[in-house]
This record gives structure tokens, sequence and C-alpha cells, in this order.
């Protein structure tokens, strides 16, 4: 009846890995003009908004000197 191994209660359970419908479903509706643009411009400005973050959140994470630091160590010297 099944190749399954485990006993399925319903014929049409077993029977749905096989199935195949005859009903083609519609074809896809083109995007409009407006609606291609839209969706390029919101594409665009997330890629910007991730690059902008990369740009001034890559510097910021770098160490750096504190000037602050060594402006006292140089003082606490000269006593």
């Amino acid at each position: 009846m099944s190749s399954r191994r485990e006993p399925v209660p319903f014929a049409f359970v077993a029977e749905a890995d096989r199935f195949r419908s005859n009903v083609t479903p519609p074809p896809r509706e083109r995007l409009s003009r407006t609606q291609f643009a839209a969706r390029t411009l919101v594409g665009m400005t997330v890629v910007a908004g991730l690059v902008g973050s990369l740009l001034f959140g890559v510097p910021a994470l770098q160490p750096h000197p504190n000037p602050v630091t060594s402006q006292q160590s140089e003082a606490s010297g000269g006593r």
C-alpha cells in the first residue's frame, strides 16, 4: 500500500506525497515602473545605510592614543 515504515491512519495522508495538481497557478504580475523604482530606492537606501554605518563605525572602534594621558605624564615628569 505505502512505502512508509510507520502506520498511517488515513490513506489520503499517505498518498499526499505523490499528489499532483492539474491546476496551474496564475502568472505572476509584472511590476510597474513605479513599483520597480520604489523597490530599487528602498534597496539602495538599505545598502547606503549599511555602508554609512561601516564608514562611521569602523574608525570609532579603532584604538587611538589618549592625548589627555600623554599630557599628564609629561607634566608629572617635569617636577
